[in-house]
């Protein structure tokens, strides 16, 4: 392992030709691919072993009843998942500020922030604490069936632990990403991993404690993944970052606060935009199986989510340390690097959903009926997919950048101006059923959104951007100053 203690920051500027060194394109490539999946590469196993915490235990409760799966789904994908990206989203804005500040070389200032997100989120936490408490009254006034509200609604009351160790984790993830030290994140997630699988089948199966034993056996794990990446930021190996508990962590939260809501609605709107699918299919005929099939895909999404997610984080951290420190054609070279890569992996994993059409529900499920449905609606996912291994890359773009009110605002647009009433036609209109909901979101949305971004990156002018992040870190990195110029 690298010496964990000391910057890792290489800056790829002059990426415009051959430099006076005489390194060629490809080479520069590799060196950005290099730096990229120095970041990449860790944060992808630590997202897919996160996720899969929720997919097995998806997987155990699918096992044990289509009641059970559809009421664990309907908890984890919507219940959580509407908080879920909001508060990761909140987090995210760690990426600009740490990011830049660490490109800046301005260290001591990750460690403030940090302390300053875990304020916000803790206290936002409490804010959405209804969604869970209510969580059963809600899903039947939404439509769904009463005895899978009921079952979600006590899943979701003994998920409240998952909830707020999101709070506690997710800063300090975006903390330790911004300085390329991942590794340890990889590791702590393998540990939660393991602890989930072993604690998932000793609750449910040993002692018969069913769908609460799967909610108490997610809370264990992403707790210790929480307190993994505590003892490791306080323990003397962020000596440069992490300078201890500052008073200075109250100052300025109400503009801190304001730039993590931007970036909670920037990535919760997308996320949101999803579980609204989830409910909508719930109030379609024979709902338990087309809640269960688009449950299962949504799965077999969002897992593979996990890789583009990954590029999210990586290409944030680049573009941010980049422009922190005043490099925006190396910004700009890392933002096309990590599309092109991510995008590559994008169509591979299409092209594999394409060919297992009609086994790949097998995995969560015994279910004929399930199964069969999941196939008819593998077309849209392997679609889905593709589209997403773009879109999440300009977002960190975005991110990187400080771009979050922008991103927000097409997101809504985008959603929920013309993607979900598309939605709604396809189905009370043309009766298309789920598949035609998802093509109306799909396409009305995610679709426009990518093309929109992808045109908003083209257009930037990089060297401008450098310029600005250069003069907010050196507002920011002054204890009077920097929350009143946060992002102004």
């Amino acid at each position: 392992m690298a010496d964990l203690n000391r910057p890792l920051l290489i800056s790829t500027s002059n990426n415009g030709g051959d430099d006076e060194n005489g390194r060629s394109k490809y080479s520069k490539v590799w060196v950005e691919t290099q730096q990229l999946w120095a970041i990449v590469g860790p944060t992808i196993f630590a997202r897919v072993a996160n996720y899969s915490m929720n997919v097995i235990t998806q997987v155990f409760a699918g096992h044990l009843g289509d009641v059970q799966l559809a009421s664990i789904s309907i908890a984890n994908t919507v219940i959580v998942g509407f908080n879920f990206g909001l508060l990761l989203g909140m987090a995210s804005a760690l990426e600009t500020l740490c990011g830049q500040a660490y490109g800046a070389k301005k260290y001591h200032m990750l460690g403030i922030y940090l302390q300053r997100s875990w304020i916000v989120l803790f206290f936002c936490c409490f804010l959405l604490l209804p969604f869970y408490v209510y969580a059963a009254p809600v899903l039947k006034w939404l439509g769904q069936d009463d005895e899978v509200a009921e079952e979600s609604g006590l899943v979701a009351i003994w998920l409240i632990p998952l909830h707020f160790s999101f709070a506690f984790q997710f800063p300090l993830q975006t903390f330790l990403q911004c300085q390329q030290k991942t590794l340890v994140i990889a590791w702590v997630s393998l540990a939660g991993l393991i602890l989930n699988v072993v604690s998932s089948w000793v609750l449910i199966y040993e002692w018969e404690l069913g769908v609460i034993g799967a909610a108490i056996a997610l809370d264990l794990s992403w707790w210790v993944l929480g307190f993994g990446l505590y003892f490791y930021t306080v323990g003397g190996w962020c000596p440069l970052t992490w300078t201890g508990f500052s008073i200075q962590a109250f100052h300025g939260l109400w503009e801190f606060l304001k730039l993590s809501a931007a970036a909670g609605l920037m990535l919760c709107l997308e996320n949101w935009y999803f579980r609204i699918l989830v409910l909508m299919t719930g109030n379609l005929e024979n709902a338990t199986i087309a809640v269960d099939a688009l449950s299962v895909c949504m799965s077999i999404n969002g897992w593979e989510m996990m890789i583009p997610m990954a590029f999210f984080a990586g290409v944030g951290v680049r573009v941010a340390n980049e422009l922190g420190a005043g490099n925006g054609k190396a910004a700009k070279f890392a933002t096309i690097v990590s599309v092109a890569e991510s995008t590559g992996i994008g169509i591979v994993i299409c092209a594999i959903i394409m060919i297992f059409h009609g086994k790949i529900a097998l995995i969560f499920t015994s279910s004929s009926r399930v199964v069969e449905a999941v196939d008819t609606l593998s077309n849209l996912l392997a679609i889905t997919i593709l589209l997403n291994s773009v879109q999440p890359v300009l977002s960190g773009v975005a991110v990187g950048s400080g771009w979050q009110s922008w991103v927000a605002y097409i997101n809504i647009g985008c959603y929920y101006i013309i993607g979900l009433p598309l939605g709604f036609i396809m189905e009370w209109v043309f009766h298309s059923g789920v598949s035609g909901i998802w093509a109306g979101m799909l396409y009305g949305g995610t679709a426009l959104q990518t093309i929109i971004l992808i045109i908003i990156t083209i257009r930037t002018d990089w060297e401008k951007e450098a310029e600005k992040a250069q003069m907010h870190v050196e507002r920011w990195s002054s204890p009077k100053k920097d929350e009143k110029y946060l992002l102004s």
